[in-house]
């Protein structure tokens, strides 16, 4: 029977310990704004002295308007509200962003490493999805005033399906969530991933590796 009260209270300090840290540490004291220009790096951003923050280190007025979305591609535009926007929220372990989309506009397939995102619908209509570890595809049109959860550094994307623009609000449970996306981090990173093993991944001729560079980085 001691045997077994081991095992089970190993198994819940394991449980716990797997929730503390699910995602942004807890904060050990009320704020820590970040001290942004400072040289010091931790994990997350050291504080400023206390005297010295002001309602300015807790305000953001960035996400109120649609985002400017230039002629690219992609027809989108990801208008962030995390740490380095907004110094207060260091330590809490939350954070926004909206996403304009022009007509057809797309939010490519990324990742978030650090955080689960929430989106809300503020006008428009999306074919939005996340693929799980076994390359199953959850997929939904969402519209107007609906929600929609991707799960923590799974793969997902929003496509506006209409003619007319679309955005939307998203939370996370990071204060930096942090985003890659697949087509950027592969074809454009630096320094560059070998031709070769692109064209092998993908089944596809260095041309071909090539040519999608070259749009990428247009």
């Amino acid at each position: 029977m001691a045997s077994t009260g081991v095992v089970l209270s190993l198994v819940l300090l394991a449980s716990v310990t797997i929730g503390v840290f699910a995602n942004d540490p807890d904060m050990l004291q009320d704020v820590c704004v970040a001290d942004l220009p400072s040289a010091t790096r931790v994990n997350g951003f050291t504080c400023k002295n206390i005297d010295q923050i002001t309602a300015e280190d807790f305000f953001f007025a960035g996400i109120g308007q649609p985002g400017q979305i230039t002629n690219n591609i992609l027809r989108s535009k990801v208008t962030g509200a995390n740490v380095q926007d907004i110094p207060g929220l260091n330590t809490l372990g939350v954070s926004m962003a909206r996403v304009d989309f022009a007509p057809y506009g797309l939010n490519p397939p990324h990742i978030h490493p650090r955080a689960t995102e929430m989106i809300f619908v503020l006008q428009g209509e999306l074919l939005v999805g996340f693929i799980t570890t076994n390359n199953k595809l959850i997929s939904k049109v969402v519209k107007t005033g609906e929600t929609f959860v991707f799960p923590r550094g799974l793969g997902h994307f929003q496509k506006n399906l209409s003619k007319y623009p679309a955005a939307v609000l998203a939370a996370f449970n990071s204060q930096l969530p942090g985003t890659q996306q697949f087509a950027a981090a592969l074809f454009t990173s630096q320094p560059p991933v070998p031709n070769d093993v692109l064209a092998q991944a993908f089944n596809i001729d260095v041309k071909n590796v090539e040519n999608i560079r070259a749009g990428l980085s247009s």
